[in-house]
């Protein structure tokens, strides 16, 4: 699936389940939110944090793309909400990082 198809997807779920979509101002907090839960995630599992007891997932790696989904889903919801093409933008994207970028890691000492 394509960025684009993406966006697609989630518009027709929107119209289908959602009714319409959320005032921007709430999904941006609702990014946040998403944006918290995988942070949480990541810092019990990669981080120092310990799980709480009774609440580790049974399948860590299911847990984590579910909540990069949700991730995902919202930003693609802010998205359609202000006509932004996700596919050129990352396209776009990748392209700038690729010129500022194209041996500043490689000259990073840190990186060896």
């Amino acid at each position: 699936m394509t960025l684009l198809e993406a966006q697609k997807a989630v518009d027709a779920w929107i119209d289908k389940y959602g009714i319409r979509y959320f005032s921007e101002l709430t999904n941006t907090v609702i990014l946040s939110e998403e944006v918290g839960e995988l942070s949480s995630l990541m810092a019990r599992i990669y981080g120092d944090q310990s799980f709480k007891k009774d609440k580790q997932p049974e399948n860590i790696k299911e847990s984590l793309a579910s909540e990069m989904a949700d991730v995902l889903f919202v930003l693609v919801c802010l998205a359609n909400q202000t006509g932004v093409d996700l596919q050129k933008a990352f396209i776009k994207n990748l392209d700038k990082k690729a010129i500022r970028d194209a041996q500043r890691h490689r000259d990073n000492d840190k990186l060896a």
